[in-house]
């Protein structure tokens, strides 16, 4: 990435995917989640975000993908040398300024940690609720999995790399985990759709975080229980949360946010994270 041989890393050279061996589309969750956002009631679930004004402390940075378009990332950079790195995952809207200001809050909670908030639409940020269902239903997969190869083979070899999303990144994040192999550490999923395929959560090195409202229409506790039997067959560590709340609850950009909620599991996600990185 420009200048992110501050932190250490190497200009990508090369896709990760004949590495790790999960080369194509992890399952068809990715696609169900997209459907799910066109059932009727679910872009009213996702209030319109308000313009936010803040000054950051990190920079946006570029970094190459093989054979494609650079992409993007919002970065933070520890001070002190560190191969602990944290994967930001925005929502449906893109990489906006909520999204920018809560990978601020999680680099300034983990103290140790150098922070990396990718942009899976290239740039794309929606401001209206046609637009995120939009952008979301076109999002390029093969092109998401690239950024995020891209942005893992950036790494050092021995990088402890973390996940974290919300709804649409939510998702991303436990397949980001999955991209990250061995190196991956921790993964915490906001209402996001996980994935089903048991022989691929067989491949995940790392616990999962879960976290949901019981108000949410999709998300929901049968998402949550299928999951939680899921990862069990996998022989794999879930941790699930839920609080009396509707899907977003965690966005305080928009007005299904629930504070007291909201800052519990954001407590506890942190410290999720913390014993892990």
């Amino acid at each position: 990435m420009d200048n992110i041989k501050h932190i250490g890393v190497l200009i990508f050279l090369g896709l990760l995917a004949s590495c790790t061996g999960t080369g194509g589309s992890e399952d068809s969750s990715s696609e169900e989640f997209v459907n799910i956002s066109k059932e009727d009631g679910f872009s009213e679930k996702h209030a319109e975000p308000e313009d936010l004004a803040a000054d950051h402390n990190g920079k946006m940075v570029t970094f190459s993908v093989e054979g494609q378009e650079n992409a993007s990332a919002y970065q933070l950079v520890n001070e002190n040398e560190t191969v602990n790195y944290l994967f930001v995952i925005h929502e449906w809207w893109g990489l906006n300024e909520h999204i920018k200001m809560e990978a601020d809050r999680l680099f300034e909670n983990l103290e140790n940690v150098n922070v990396i908030a990718l942009d899976l639409y290239d740039g794309k940020v929606a401001k209206t609720r046609e637009k995120a269902q939009e952008y979301m239903g076109s999002a390029d997969e093969v092109r998401i999995l690239s950024i995020i190869d891209a942005a893992i083979a950036a790494l050092p070899a021995n990088a402890k790399i973390a996940t974290i999303g919300w709804c649409f990144g939510g998702g991303w994040s436990l397949r980001a985990a999955l991209r990250a192999g061995n190196q991956s550490v921790a993964c915490v999923m906001y209402y996001g759709m996980p994935i089903k395929d048991v022989d691929k959560l067989k491949k995940l090195n790392s616990a999962v975080l879960f976290i949901y409202g019981t108000q949410d229409q999709w998300i929901n506790k049968d998402i949550a229980t299928a999951f939680q039997e899921n990862m069990q067959d996998a022989n794999k560590n879930l941790e699930v949360l839920s609080f009396d709340a509707d899907h977003a609850f965690a966005n305080p950009s928009g007005d299904h946010y629930e504070e007291d909620a909201a800052q519990a599991a954001n407590e506890i996600a942190i410290d999720f994270l913390k014993e892990r990185l």
